[in-house]
């Protein structure tokens, strides 16, 4: 299996998996898989319909599911301890919708991939200095594409993902001003898909975006 670097740098997908019913999942994963998807995340749940452990043991699952095929990590990371039930369940990296130098830190120790979120200048900046592999730009809706263009001229060493606002219109306009990949939710697989049994569609909402944010 290659590198998370290596499938960023070819395909800069990565799917969100965010309230997917338990008992959707493997098929959701083999539909990703056959739509061209070999990163996705499985979140936390803040709002606590859905605990901590419920959640570690979709990331297990997910995991063992899709072993050779989609590498599985955890977001909306917020705590240590989330970090390490994620770590634990096999996940290989950790998304955040904040950048928190300690858990960035603690991810690293762990020998797994950083992917805090920012949305300043300052908040990059740190995530970075902490030892961020990628960056979430989140929400991206309130940003756009000149923002990124902007930022990457004088962090143009920070690889940024564009989250919460990119689709198939606006991807180009993403990676035309520098964007590394883009974290997909809805559009591409939802709770409503899932209770209908769509999996076809799902596979094909998953194939146009990874045809979209493949490197040609």
């Amino acid at each position: 299996m290659k590198t998370i670097q290596e499938i960023m740098s070819e395909r800069r997908l990565l799917v969100v998996l965010r309230g997917i019913p338990s008992d959707s999942l493997c098929d959701v994963l083999d539909a990703l898989y056959d739509g061209g998807v070999r990163l996705a995340e499985i979140t936390f749940d803040t709002a606590g319909n859905t605990s901590d452990k419920e959640t570690a043991e979709m990331i297990a699952r997910a995991a063992k599911h899709a072993e050779g095929k989609i590498v599985i990590g955890a977001g909306t990371v917020t705590q240590t301890g989330q970090l390490k039930l994620a770590n634990y369940s096999g996940a290989k990296f950790i998304v955040s919708p904040n950048t928190d130098p300690h858990v960035i830190e603690q991810t690293k120790l762990l020998d797994l991939v950083s992917i805090p979120g920012a949305m300043t200048p300052s908040e990059i900046f740190s995530a970075i200095n902490a030892g961020a592999d990628y960056v979430k730009l989140f929400p991206v809706y309130n940003l756009g594409p000149q923002f990124v263009k902007y930022v990457l001229s004088p962090l143009n060493n920070a690889k940024l993902l564009a989250v919460a606002g990119s689709n198939l219109d606006n991807i180009p306009e993403y990676l035309e001003a520098g964007c590394a990949g883009f974290g997909i939710g809805t559009n591409i697989v939802n709770k409503k898909l899932c209770d209908e049994g769509r999996f076809d569609l799902i596979r094909e909402n998953a194939k146009k975006y990874a045809d979209a944010c493949k490197v040609k």
